[in-house]
């Protein structure tokens, strides 16, 4: 069984050594390059393996194995500010504070997103474990890091808790905050408006995260306007950036249009990776495209944008795409854009498009989404085919032509090309295929 390797420089990126918008986009790239070229692995596979069927599939399935590993290990390095960040909070939901401040520090000594967050959350963590004078240091590292930061309401609240405690915080206090909130729980039922300053006053203290988005969860229940004006403030950001990426989450399942037109507002004004990640998502759950249109077309953050630009893909948003990709000067966003248009079937749009397009980097990815897609005609493969004036462009054709098992198109091709090269790879593609023509033009090359 032939053996597959992936580009090593897939699993050496240097995780820590960039901030986390930059590292973002390059494993994005970098993954993407990688499952295009697992997808020609795979075709290779299958048209070598002419032991029997099992052969190609476990040697397929070898392929998508590497792929997936090296992807995760990828996503776990792109995702490791956010990641080890929920992981901290959830530990602190658990009580365990040790953790969780190991935790809160992996975020705070690598820079990754949320530092400010962390280093309050840090601190919350050590005062609930009793070790006030490295909470208070906590809160003052904060402060000088982030003098205008909008986690210093929560630290000045917390750091009054912290004075007037004594001790690890026992076991009845904790549980009191569940009791309390199941109270509030109950009198939202019965009185709105003698619970909704009790919840607003949770959201704006030092109560653990899930009390705070048990909170959130009860007010986006609740049908008093003064509980819909909280929600909406502080998905405006009227709070810290933790608050408003749960607000958003529950505005955002409503859908209304008002709701979509508040969150692109909110998307202009946030300066929040985070923030502007989760507002992209229920963009994209509403299918806003022009919303994520003119994010995509203004947003500088590589790793944004390119969320932004998938999102256009997967909502199969042609128009949109090509409109964007006329805005676009550098090469790695528009080919971010050809692959977001072939996911979205447009390959009309991507044969218009190559025409004129110049570099050749983009232009191969064109010929490979064209080639890929299932959308596009067949007549027009076997006409860019004719048209091609490079091997590799021919050879994206004849995979795609493959991948649709196509072997009349391809007996054709082989039958006319001059090139001894060109004709033995698609012999290669040919002779793993189980099929009438397939099997006639090998018994024709043997007579």
């Amino acid at each position: 069984m032939r053996k597959f390797i992936l580009p090593m420089a897939l699993l050496a990126v240097p995780v820590f050594a960039q901030v986390p918008q930059d590292l973002a986009a390059q494993i994005q790239s970098q993954v993407d390059s990688a499952l295009e070229d697992a997808q020609g692995q795979v075709s290779e596979a299958k048209a070598q393996a002419k032991a029997s069927a099992a052969d190609a599939r476990a040697m397929a399935a070898e392929i998508r194995e590497k792929v997936r590993a090296s992807v995760e290990v990828q996503a776990a390095s792109m995702r490791f500010g956010s990641d080890t960040y929920e992981r901290g909070k959830r530990a602190l939901d658990e009580h365990k504070y040790d953790e969780a401040v190991r935790l809160f520090d992996g975020v705070i000594n690598r820079k990754q997103a949320r530092v400010e967050g962390a280093l309050y959350w840090k601190a919350y963590a050590l005062n609930r474990a009793g070790r006030k004078d490295e909470a208070l240091a906590s809160l003052a590292a904060l402060r000088s890091q982030f003098p205008n930061g909008r986690w210093l309401g929560d630290a000045q609240a917390l750091e009054a808790e912290v004075k007037a405690g004594s001790g690890p915080i026992s076991a009845e206090a904790q549980s009191n905050e569940d009791v309390k909130l199941m109270a509030i729980n109950g009198l939202m039922h019965a009185d709105p408006d003698r619970a909704i300053p009790l919840l607003e006053g949770l959201l704006k203290g030092s109560a653990a995260p899930r009390v705070k988005d048990r909170a959130m969860f009860v007010l986006s229940q609740s049908k008093a306007p003064r509980a819909s004006q909280l929600l909406t403030e502080f998905a405006k950001g009227a709070g810290n950036p933790d608050l408003q990426v749960h607000a958003i989450r529950y505005l955002g399942m409503s859908g209304t249009p008002e709701t979509q037109q508040m969150l692109a507002g909110s998307y202009s004004t946030a300066n929040d990776v985070t923030v502007k990640s989760e507002i992209l998502r229920w963009l994209m759950s509403s299918k806003n495209k022009d919303a994520l249109f003119n994010i995509a077309k203004t947003e500088k953050d590589p790793a944004l944008k390119a969320e932004a630009i998938r999102y256009l893909g997967a909502l199969k948003a042609g128009d949109q795409l090509a409109q964007l990709y006329g805005y676009e000067t550098e090469a790695d966003a528009k080919t971010q854009i050809v692959r977001a248009l072939g996911s979205a079937g447009a390959s009309d749009k991507l044969v218009a498009l190559a025409k004129t397009e110049k570099d050749e980097k983009v232009r191969s990815q064109m010929v490979r989404s064209i080639a890929g897609s299932h959308s596009t005609p067949t007549d027009l493969l076997l006409q860019m085919y004719g048209s091609a004036s490079d091997a590799k462009g021919k050879r994206e054709i004849v995979d795609g032509l493959s991948g649709r098992n196509d072997a009349k198109s391809l007996v054709d091709l082989a039958r006319k090309e001059s090139d001894p090269e060109m004709k033995k790879f698609i012999v290669s593609r040919l002779s793993g295929m189980k099929s009438k023509e397939a099997t006639d033009y090998m018994m024709e090359l043997l007579k």
